[in-house]
């Protein structure tokens, strides 16, 4: 099989990363991150338009598409330092959940096991699901731990009709196994769903999840390092989950279901830069930017530096680990002429 390509409008890569064909191993054989386009929205309960998030997340900055981001905070570039490459959209058809689905599992899978990490661009966040079984059956069934961003707990268990969707891949995963419920962390829930009989079911997992009453009354850096505790417990590696609706509405309005009273991208960006810094991310997604419900493109924006975050960070953090870098200091400033 080729290089799938883009699903949807031009063919082009995040921010002008080399192109790779995910069934020609050589081309990405020195990557050790590899960007997969999941253009899907069938599993939206709400508005659609997340298909086109792939494409608009690739697209979104106002700088050159020259396949290079130096992070002044972090002094390292994330595309570069990690030989991140491209391999387009998975095919994934909007009538057809369960083919698509296993579809992107299959390409996460393939990643994961030759050691890179999936960087997943979505898609709405029923493709949690197969983006985390991927990376479990590369790391170990059990052995990877969740940090879940989302206004909603995404475990609700049969809606229209359906198992697979939106607002159940958080359940169909501690259900299979792939992913332990008492190794699961939710942080920004907040709104007016789910209900008792869903909390409930989540607290019989061992669920730990933030709501953001208790984010703002504890303070994210201590919610984190709570989770973060939790998260390497008995635990191999960590997915990183990011629906941009964890965010205000007012500050990323382009998403399917959005919930005031979230994030600021500020806060999602420091949160993502500790998590990256701090611990061992064998994948990550970024879902639910819907580009037709965005405004002057502040979400795609927003999606596009939650990955150039998350990049730069590991980068950073294997530097350390090589001890070719110190460990990061936020209060280090970047000129001072004094």
């Amino acid at each position: 099989m080729a290089r799938y390509g883009a699903m949807f409008g031009p063919d082009y890569t995040f921010l002008g990363v080399p192109m790779c064909d995910i069934d020609d191993e050589s081309t990405w054989a020195d990557a050790q991150a590899v960007v997969i386009g999941a253009p899907f929205d069938g599993g939206t309960s709400n508005r659609a338009g997340a298909r086109f998030g792939p494409r608009a997340i690739r697209a979104a900055c106002y700088l050159g598409f020259d396949g290079s981001r130096p992070s002044m905070a972090l002094r390292t570039d994330g595309l570069l330092d990690l030989a991140v490459v491209d391999m387009g959209d998975v095919e994934m058809y909007s009538g057809d959940i369960a083919k698509s689905l296993d579809a992107l599992e299959q390409v996460v899978t393939k990643v994961a096991t030759a050691g890179k990490i999936p960087v997943v661009l979505g898609g709405d966040h029923s493709i949690a699901l197969p983006d985390v079984t991927g990376c479990a059956r590369a790391v170990g069934w059990g052995r990877v731990s969740v940090v879940h961003f989302d206004a909603h707990a995404d475990t609700g268990d049969m809606e229209f009709g359906a198992l697979l969707g939106h607002g159940q891949p958080m359940r169909r995963l501690i259900e299979s196994g792939a992913a332990r419920g008492d190794r699961f962390l939710q942080i920004g829930l907040r709104g007016y769903w789910p209900g008792p009989e869903t909390l409930g079911w989540m607290a019989g997992q061992g669920m730990r999840s933030y709501e953001m009453t208790e984010v703002v009354h504890r303070g994210l850096d201590e919610v984190l390092t709570e989770a973060f505790t939790i998260a390497t417990d008995e635990c191999d590696g960590v997915f990183l989950s990011v629906d941009v609706d964890v965010v205000d509405p007012g500050m990323a309005p382009g998403t399917g279901t959005p919930e005031p009273g979230g994030f600021t991208s500020r806060q999602l960006l420091d949160a993502v830069r500790r998590i990256c810094l701090e611990l061992p991310v064998v994948g990550l997604d970024v879902v639910e930017v819907s580009p037709d419900q965005d405004h002057a493109d502040v979400t795609a924006m927003l999606g596009s530096r939650v990955v150039l975050e998350a990049l730069s960070a590991i980068a950073r953090k294997r530097a350390v680990e090589a001890g070719t870098m110190p460990p990061f200091d936020p209060a280090q400033p970047l000129l001072d002429g004094r």
